[in-house]
């Protein structure tokens, strides 16, 4: 049985079952359902080909042409398929619904699948889905402090103490400085991005404290959605004010055991906003592995980034706390008591 669905019926009711993404290899890439399996009626190249006699000559040449391409596939399709849910029952979608996912669903209903469910208006509706997901309300606890305040590895121990967090530099797989990617794996697009992030977040209660690190709207080369970076904007700052030599400790325990020539590579991409002569000092430190003096050198241009970035929020939303030292499992204590006396 072929049954079409809503992107609301999906969530409401089918995310048990597993689904089956039909577009091409770089549509998929380029962003889908987190936990969506890949069986593309077509290859990149056999899309394009498509599409093109679709526009330049018309809907029935692009048909043959699509049915050429899949024909000796189908056999293949149906042993992905059974290996993908082994139980005869899936979710199938293309970008709009159309033929990609019709087709599919009717091939694996001949070669007894039990059921079969499509999304109307597919991938696009699921998107749509994702953006309208940020309006609504968040408790957000935004935690600020200049780099090198270890917000990360605080909000790592906020979640292993029962509260509610949102990693973005974790799901961005970026640090959030010109330094942020080194070492790390490839970013998502800023479209995979999304789509991880409403994953997380829906798992997530509205109304309980969200813990959410104070960012500028793109980390490394994707950005935060509209809708949930100007609510980030809009709330109060818990802002952790550590002295700078911990936080230059904290640095250097971070980036000493990177590789040399990339972060030499990094001073080079921010040297104009660092200034020449700063830029060529932090070169020489980091050849006589003078890390401090590194770091010492780059914090006085990101910390006047993070200061103009904090500014223009309302003093009366910037809640300053004095911290002494980087302990990131005793800020963390700190701020759940925060937080219990003012729910108390």
């Amino acid at each position: 049985m072929k049954q079409y669905i809503t992107i609301d019926f999906y969530f409401n009711n089918l995310e048990h079952i597993p689904i089956i993404d039909v577009r091409s290899p770089g549509e998929f890439a380029k962003g889908h359902i987190p936990g969506a399996n890949t069986i593309g009626l077509f290859t990149n190249e056999e899309r394009a080909i498509v599409g093109t006699a679709y526009k330049k000559e018309s809907k029935e040449r692009a048909i043959e042409l699509g049915y050429g391409f899949v024909k000796p596939k189908l056999n293949d399709f149906i042993t992905q398929s059974i290996g993908v849910a082994p139980e005869k029952e899936v979710v199938v979608h293309c970008w709009r619904g159309g033929m990609r996912s019709s087709a599919f669903a009717d091939h694996l209903i001949e070669n007894g699948f039990k059921k079969v469910y499509v999304i109307e208006k597919g991938y696009k509706a699921y998107r749509n889905y994702v953006l309208r997901f940020f309006e609504q309300p968040f408790n957000l606890k935004i935690l600020g402090g200049y780099t090198g305040t270890g917000k990360t590895e605080i909000l790592h121990f906020l979640e292993k103490k029962g509260q509610q967090v949102i990693d973005l530099e974790g799901l961005a797989n970026h640090r959030g400085s010109a330094f942020g990617g080194i070492d790390l794996p490839p970013q998502p697009t800023t479209e995979q991005f999304e789509n991880n992030l409403f994953t997380k977040v829906r798992s997530l209660h509205p109304e309980t404290p969200i813990w959410i690190e104070d960012e500028s709207k793109a980390i490394g080369k994707v950005a935060i959605p509209d809708r949930l970076y100007f609510k980030m904007r809009d709330m109060p700052v818990y802002f952790l004010d550590i002295p700078i030599q911990e936080r230059i400790k904290h640095l250097v325990d971070t980036y000493a055991q990177l590789s040399q020539d990339k972060l030499a590579e990094a001073i080079g991409r921010i040297t104009k906003r660092l200034g020449n002569e700063k830029a060529k000092l932090a070169l020489n430190a980091l050849e006589n592995n003078n890390y401090d003096k590194v770091v010492a050198l780059i914090l006085s241009y990101y910390d006047k980034y993070y200061l103009k970035g904090l500014q223009k929020r309302q003093e009366s939303a910037i809640l300053k706390f004095e911290i002494t030292s980087v302990n990131h499992e005793e800020t963390a204590d700190f701020l759940i008591n925060l937080i219990n006396q003012k729910n108390g």
